[in-house]
């Protein structure tokens, strides 16, 4: 049992969360902490992905290793117990705030306030995220390991 799904009982509002780009990718590439992410899908939670978490896992997998890949990629999305979370007025108001407030991307922006919007705990391994710890619950995967320059 998750962290979270504790607390939950205590005040018995459902959990929900959000998954940034990172935590869908960390599920497509097996990397470490696709375990927490495949139990979070499997545990019934309601679990909200922002439009922007759509084109950018497509657009990257494009870049990096095809637009076949990338078709594939947005195929698997369909098929995950997921809620796709487009604009709206708030959503837009918070994004704007936290991109002129904060030194994170475009992107990020509108993830994160996809949370707040939705009063989500946001999954990443993303560790410019740590920058909004006190406006947004966050469950952090592991961070990919740095390599070491020769």
């Amino acid at each position: 049992m998750l962290k979270e799904e504790k607390k939950m009982k205590k005040t018995d509002k459902p959990v929900s969360y959000v998954f940034d780009t990172s935590a869908i990718l960390t599920l497509w590439n097996n990397e470490e902490g696709a375990d927490t992410v495949e139990h979070i899908l499997r545990s019934g939670a309601t679990i909200y992905i922002s439009f922007m978490s759509f084109m950018e896992g497509q657009y990257r997998l494009w870049k990096n290793v095809g637009k076949d890949e990338s078709d594939e990629f947005s195929k698997y999305l369909e098929l995950l117990p997921i809620k796709r979370v487009d604009i709206n007025d708030l959503i837009f108001e918070k994004s704007v705030k936290i991109k002129a407030t904060k030194n994170l991307s475009v992107c990020d922006s509108w993830i994160i306030a996809t949370s707040m919007a939705t009063d989500s705990i946001l999954v990443h391994k993303n560790p410019e995220f740590e920058q909004v710890k006190r406006k947004v619950r966050l469950k952090t995967l592991p961070y990919k390991k740095r390599q070491k320059s020769s």
